[in-house]
C-alpha cells in the first residue's frame, strides 16, 4: 500500500517567528536574495539611461541570466537533495557574488563579460531557490510554516514596491557600477546569513546520476495529483496572464488612457494588494485551503479582464490589486503544502521542478504574445490570456487532493 504524508491538525502558534532566531536568519537570507535578484535588471536599466550600454546588450545579458538560472534550477534540487541545504545555499549565493563585480566589470566595455558573469549569477539565483525551500521545512516547524512563508513573501513584496525609488535615489549619488557592488554584497549575505538545518541522513540517491536524481524528485511529484494539477495551472496562468501584464498593459496604458500612468498605477496596486494577501495568508488558516489557493490563482483572469473592457482606468487598478492579492492567496499554501506533503528527502527536486516549470514558460509567454496581438488582435489575445487564468485553476480544483492540497485518501 503507497504510504503518504499526511498533514497533522495545526495549532494555535504559541509565539512569534520574530523571536525565533534562526528564522530571523533565515528569512533575512532569503530577502537578500529576493532583493540581488530583482535589482539587477533594474539597475542595468539605469545603465542604458547612461548609455553604458544599449537595449540590445541589455536584452542579452538578462537572456544569460535566464539561461543560467533554468539550467542551475534543476542542478540546485539534486544538490540540495544530495548534500547539506545550506552549503547548497551557500556557494549558490558566494558564486553569484563572486561573479557580480564581473559584470560590473565588463559595463561599457564588453558585453561578453556581463553575459557571462550573468550567466553564473543566475546560476546561483537558480540553484539557491529549491535549496531555501527545503530549507524553510528543516528550520521552521510544520505548524508555524504558512506564516514564515507569508513573511517572507511579504518581505519580497515590499522589496519591490520600495526599492526602485530608492535605487534611483542611490543614482543620484553613486555610480551603476557602485549599485551592482551593492547586489554583490547583498549576494555575500544571502550566502552567510541562514542557519544550517536539521540532520539529515544521506540520500542514497547521490550513488546515481543527475538525471535519474532528478526523475525521481519527478516521480515523488507525480504522487501527488494536486501538485501536478496546480502547477499546470501555475504555469498556465503565469504564460498568459503574466504575458498580457508585461506586454499589453503598457500599449493599452499609453493608447487607451493616454499616459503610462495607469501602467505604474497597476503595478503598484498589484504589489499593495500581493502585500494585503500575505497578511491575510499568515493569520487565515481556511478549511479547504487549496480550493482557496485555486480560486486566487483564478483572480488573475481579471487583470487581461480590464484590459479586454472598456473600463475606467480605476477598474484596472482594482483588478491589478484583486490579482495581487489573489497570487499570495496561493503562493502561501502552496509552498506550505509543498514543504509538507512532499517526501523530504527529495523535497529540493521538486521545488526545483516548480521553479522550473513556472519560470520556464515565462520567457516562452512573452516571446509569443507580441506577435499574437499584432497577427490576431489584442482583444482576442486578451480574451483567450481571461480565459486560461479562469479555467486553468477551476480544471486543477477537480485533481484529487486538490481541496486541501494534500494526498487524498480513498473514500475520503
Amino acid at each position: 500500500m503507497r504510504t503518504a504524508f499526511r498533514p497533522t491538525p495545526l495549532p494555535p502558534e504559541r509565539r512569534t517567528l520574530l523571536r525565533d532566531s534562526s528564522f530571523v536568519r533565515l528569512w533575512a537570507g532569503t530577502t537578500a536574495s529576493g532583493l540581488a535578484t530583482w535589482a539587477l535588471p533594474f539597475i542595468l536599466g539605469l545603465a542604458v539611461l547612461d548609455t553604458d550600454l544599449d537595449a540590445t546588450g541589455l536584452g542579452i545579458v538578462l537572456a544569460a541570466r535566464t539561461v543560467g538560472f533554468l539550467v542551475a534550477v534543476p542542478l540546485g534540487g539534486v544538490l540540495a537533495d544530495r548534500h547539506s541545504r545550506r552549503a547548497v545555499v551557500f556557494w549558490s549565493g558566494t558564486a553569484a557574488a563572486l561573479a557580480t563585480p564581473l559584470v560590473a566589470a565588463g559595463l561599457g566595455r564588453s558585453v561578453a563579460v556581463m553575459a557571462g558573469a550573468a550567466v553564473v549569477v543566475g546560476a546561483g539565483q537558480g540553484a539557491c531557490r529549491p535549496a531555501f525551500q527545503a530549507l524553510t521545512a528543516e528550520v521552521v516547524a510544520v505548524d508555524r510554516r504558512q506564516s514564515a512563508n507569508a513573511a517572507i513573501t511579504f518581505a519580497v513584496r515590499v522589496t519591490t514596491l520600495v526599492a526602485p525609488a530608492a535605487t534611483a535615489l542611490l543614482a543620484v549619488v553613486t555610480t551603476v557600477p557602485a549599485l551592482l557592488l551593492g547586489t554583490a554584497a547583498l549576494w555575500v549575505i544571502a550566502a552567510a546569513l541562514p542557519p544550517g538545518g536539521t540532520r539529515r541522513p544521506p540520500s542514497v540517491a547521490g550513488r546515481h546520476r543527475f538525471v535519474t536524481e532528478f526523475l525521481d524528485g519527478v516521480r515523488e511529484a507525480r504522487r501527488h495529483p494536486w501538485f501536478l494539477a496546480g502547477l499546470a495551472a501555475l504555469a498556465a496562468v503565469i504564460a498568459t496572464g503574466y504575458s498580457a501584464t508585461g506586454v499589453a498593459l503598457p500599449l493599452i496604458s499609453q493608447q487607451r488612457y493616454g499616459s503610462v500612468a495607469v501602467l505604474a498605477a497597476a503595478i503598484t496596486a498589484y504589489t499593495l494588494g500581493a502585500l494585503g494577501g500575505a497578511l491575510l495568508i499568515s493569520r487565515w488558516q481556511p478549511r479547504k485551503p487549496g480550493f482557496t489557493a485555486l480560486a486566487g490563482l483564478a483572480c488573475y483572469g481579471f487583470a487581461p479582464l480590464s484590459l479586454l473592457l472598456p473600463a475606467h482606468a480605476y477598474a484596472v487598478v482594482a483588478a491589478y490589486a484583486l490579482a495581487g492579492l489573489g497570487i499570495e492567496l496561493f503562493n502561501v499554501p502552496w509552498f506550505t503544502a509543498t514543504q509538507r506533503e512532499m517526501d523530504p528527502k527529495a523535497l529540493a527536486r521538486v521545488s526545483s521542478l516548480d521553479f522550473l516549470v513556472s519560470y520556464g514558460l515565462a520567457p516562452v509567454g512573452l516571446a509569443l504574445i507580441a506577435p499574437a496581438i499584432t497577427t490576431a488582435g489584442a482583444p482576442v489575445v486578451l480574451t483567450v490570456c481571461a480565459v486560461v487564468c479562469l479555467a486553468a485553476p477551476a480544471l486543477a480544483a477537480f485533481a484529487p487532493g486538490a481541496a486541501h492540497f494534500a494526498y487524498a485518501r480513498a473514500g475520503r
